[in-house]
């Protein structure tokens, strides 16, 4: 098959390196409406296809799936071109600008049987998918609470707040590393230079005994990218800076026990060992590449699908609504019409 990567930006050539390299895939066709940016992906990878008509790469029936890598407030409209001419569709996060549209985009890839993926790329590293083995198999018991910090200096945004910028990355480890699904969300923040927010606090509140607490900054000195996932048996730190121990296991926590009075609780502090288990270096890119083609190929649902991509819009828009009313707890459920899917399968693709 054919995949088509739409749009040259600054992620676009990464999507198009990784499509080449990818086994099943027999060409990439690169399109931009600037002629400069595909003469220089003609430059790098001088087998590629390149053409400025996104009607073009609609009407090549060579091509099965399509990569939107463009600004998000393009991503409803051509992902609708995209499934209505019946091709799959994989498109970079967020997945569209608010809840509606992503459920439309949702609903349309369910009602054709095309496969609806999301970039959120950080599930497919080594690094979250160790976390996901921890907490699959046990190790770190229930989950307590899940801390991100991404704060950087810049870039500043021109046409989105930091929360819509940074926040869809943790969003998407979270969603991807935790089970239950949130149920409310509050979230505060300031702009200091232009309309939109450029530091933010962002709390994700679940049924149970479990919050999500999510910080992005584009005024920080300092570049951090830092998860933090506290369980009853174990805790995990995942530093997306280090170079090698990015992620680091604590035998730390606490045990509370009862005395003989019912009134009173003995709280003990446990500090055991640490260790750094061993991951690979693989990129994660390439993985999701992979998994896109072999989603169309065979129908199996992708661990970043449409239904990852409406959950992070979701909180998302979320919020964007709480901060524009000082901090407000806004319920999810309010974002969401009820919906009566069908579990399918999607037809395998024949050339």
């Amino acid at each position: 098959m054919k995949i088509a990567v739409v749009g040259l930006g600054y992620w676009g050539p990464n999507l198009v390196r990784n499509f080449l390299s990818t086994d099943q895939v027999e060409g990439v066709v690169a399109c931009d409406l600037a002629p400069r940016r595909l003469e220089n992906i003609k430059k790098k990878f001088p087998m590629v296809e390149t053409t400025t008509s996104f009607d073009d790469v609609l009407r090549d029936d060579n091509i099965a799936g399509v990569v939107i890598a463009t600004p998000v407030s393009t991503h409803f409209p051509l992902g609708v071109k995209v499934l209505e001419a019946g091709k799959h569709l994989l498109i970079e996060k967020p997945m569209a600008s608010n809840t509606a549209e992503a459920e439309e985009l949702l609903d349309r890839a369910y009602a054709k049987m095309l496969t609806l993926m999301v970039d959120h790329t950080f599930v497919y590293t080594s690094a979250v998918q160790k976390m996901k083995e921890l907490i699959a198999k046990g190790d770190i018991g229930d989950v307590l609470y899940f801390d991100s910090v991404r704060i950087n200096l810049g870039l500043f945004q021109h046409d989105t707040n930091v929360i819509w910028d940074l926040a869809p990355h943790d969003l998407s480890i979270m969603d991807y590393l935790i089970e239950d699904k949130p149920i409310a969300v509050s979230c505060v923040g300031v702009n200091h230079f232009s309309e939109f927010e450029d530091v933010a606090y962002l709390t994700v509140h679940f049924a149970e005994k479990l919050i999500a607490q999510f910080h992005v900054n584009w005024l920080s000195p300092v570049k951090v990218r830092r998860i933090l996932v506290g369980g009853t048996k174990l805790m995990v730190s995942y530093d997306d800076m280090e170079a090698s121990e990015k992620i680091k296991v604590y035998d730390r926590g606490v045990d509370v026990r009862d005395e003989d009075s019912v009134y009173k609780k003995l709280v003990q502090y446990r500090t055991g060992n640490m260790y750094s288990p061993n991951i690979d270096s693989g990129e994660a890119l390439s993985r999701m590449s992979a998994e896109f083609v072999d989603c169309i190929n065979t129908g199996k649902p992708s661990i970043s699908d449409g239904q990852t991509g409406l959950n992070v819009v979701k909180v998302l828009e979320a919020a964007n609504i709480s901060i524009k009313a000082g901090g407000r707890r806004v319920d999810l459920s309010h974002l969401s019409r009820p919906h009566g899917r069908a579990l399918y399968s999607i037809p395998t693709f024949e050339n």
